[in-house]
């Protein structure tokens, strides 16, 4: 979900390759486990604080599905502060 008053400092970019999902914000790529079918990411539908709601093509299904993406336990799993981490991005986009 881009917003056209947030500048590029504050964008976080989602991706998706080789069966993993990545996450990159501030010179961080937080990589974690995609599932098995996913082709990859279409659409950021919402970012609310740590907690994306996005399209996401699957090899079993024509259309896009609906994904729920929450980075916070995974970010507390790394041992990153996700407070601090997710303060400061206002938006995000699909790679």
């Amino acid at each position: 979900m881009s917003n056209n008053s947030t500048d590029s400092s504050n964008e976080a970019v989602l991706s998706s390759s080789d069966g993993f999902t990545t996450f990159s914000f501030g010179g961080r790529h937080i990589r974690f486990k995609a599932p098995y079918s996913l082709e990859r990411y279409v659409d950021v539908v919402r970012w609310d604080d740590g907690y994306l709601v996005v399209l996401a093509k699957y090899r079993h299904n024509a259309e896009p599905e609906e994904e729920y993406i929450d980075l916070k336990p995974i970010l507390d799993g790394l041992y990153i502060d996700s407070a601090s981490f997710l303060k400061p991005i206002k938006s995000v986009r699909i790679a």
